[in-house]
């Protein structure tokens, strides 16, 4: 096996360093991340020592077995001597490995019958804006310039990577999740609507109280999508300067614009495009207008950015705001099915006894955020008793006390 990975290595490199239409969206993954440096992935590929190391454990010993491959001890690099032997091994030996392998599968469907092809690999495969060390060269290089690191200062951006929480791991409900899949869909077929002139696509309003889990979906989506994720909060980037609210705005879908194909959130989205009103100063109007003017000037066929709002106060928004987006997605307080949901979720790792149902009808009106805090609450008290195993007492006073601290905050 070792032997096949090196080999699989080398062929990748040799094939794309050969084929100038591949591009770096062709390697597959785990590969990919072998041949980053400090500057990206440059052009022709190396195979050195440490990069084999990165993929195959044992590569002295795979090069004992493999007499079409040499080791330079002095440049330790590793080369194929003989790339017709290389294919010819490596296809009597790695099918499956050709097919989930974009390069290799570009050059093998043209081989002896073999039946691969190059687009069922692709769409199996990755791409670069889904790995951190992409994302985190073209963030070096955005710090060099001043314009663009000002930009940068305005958001955070996470690769897919660094989204902890997994897509599996939310519940939705079955109206999410497919306008969740129309997304999916439009980003895959990006081209298509491209050519039918359907454009203005990919871009949702999520709506709905705190705590509903409008920014736990957007970050997961970055995972689950491999894109990365430029998340701001419209109250952040509102100057005390109010003319350098709109400029901020524009700075924000501008730097989307850069990094895509991406995921733009923008959280607190009432915060500036709240209702327009006859006595607001010119400043605030002029702020709306520019969000507005940004948000029909981006969309994902064209600029591969997904357009996310997300706000607990819609009743704030301006009508104008409404009609820009696709979808207004609710987010409403979970039904009593979705709260058993969200609680086998969150109890699926949970060593206990407890009946889940009973905690449900006792936990009417709660959102997820506070169905994790009850879980929370029941694990830390029982790891307080030196218990790793927590109890149907425990939950419910965990609940008992998470209605005592909301009853308490609705006092102030």
């Amino acid at each position: 096996m070792e032997s096949v990975k090196l080999v699989e290595l080398l062929l990748t490199a040799e094939i794309y360093n050969r084929f100038e239409e591949l591009t770096e969206d062709d390697i597959p993954k785990e590969l990919r991340k072998a041949f980053y440096g400090k500057n990206g992935l440059t052009r022709p590929l190396v195979v050195k020592y440490d990069t084999a190391k990165k993929v195959v454990k044992d590569v002295d010993s795979a090069l004992k077995n493999l007499p079409f491959v040499d080791y330079n001890a002095i440049t330790r690099q590793i080369k194929l001597t003989s790339f017709e032997l290389a294919v010819k091994w490596f296809a009597q030996r790695a099918l499956d490995r050709i097919e989930r392998n974009p390069i290799l599968a570009y050059y093998y469907q043209n081989y002896d019958s073999l039946n691969v092809s190059y687009e069922r690999a692709k769409k199996m495969n990755a791409p670069k804006c889904s790995d951190k060390e992409w994302l985190m060269c073209v963030l070096a290089e955005l710090e060099k310039n001043k314009e663009t690191s000002e930009m940068l200062s305005l958001v955070r951006v996470y690769s897919p990577e660094d989204i902890r929480v997994d897509f599996s791991d939310i519940a939705l409900t079955d109206d999410q999740i497919e306008e969740i899949r129309k997304i999916e869909i439009a980003l895959e077929e990006r081209e298509f609507l491209r050519e039918i002139g359907l454009t203005d696509v990919g871009k949702l309003l999520f709506i709905g109280p705190p705590g509903t889990g409008k920014t736990t979906t957007a970050r997961a989506l970055s995972r689950k999508l491999g894109l990365p994720l430029v998340e701001v909060k419209l109250s952040m980037i509102t100057s005390q300067y109010l003319g350098e609210t709109s400029k901020n705005i524009e700075k924000v879908f501008e730097l989307a614009k850069i990094l895509s194909p991406c995921i733009l959130f923008i959280d607190e989205f009432d915060y500036v495009a709240k209702t327009r009103t006859s006595d607001e100063h010119a400043a605030v109007k002029r702020a709306v207008n520019t969000l507005l003017k940004s948000i029909d000037e981006i969309n994902l066929v064209e600029d591969g950015v997904i357009l996310i709002a997300a706000t607990n106060h819609p009743s704030l928004l301006d009508p104008a705001v409404w009609r820009r987006f696709d979808k207004v997605i609710e987010f409403p307080e979970p039904s009593e099915s979705l709260r058993r949901r969200i609680l086998e979720i969150i109890l699926a790792k949970v060593p206990g006894s407890y009946d889940i149902d009973e905690i449900v009808k006792i936990t009417e009106g709660f959102t997820g955020a506070e169905l994790r805090l009850v879980v929370r609450e029941a694990v830390l008290k029982a790891l307080l008793e030196e218990r790793k195993e927590i109890t149907q007492n425990d939950l419910k006073s965990a609940v008992e006390e998470v209605k005592s601290r909301l009853k308490l905050r609705e006092t102030y």
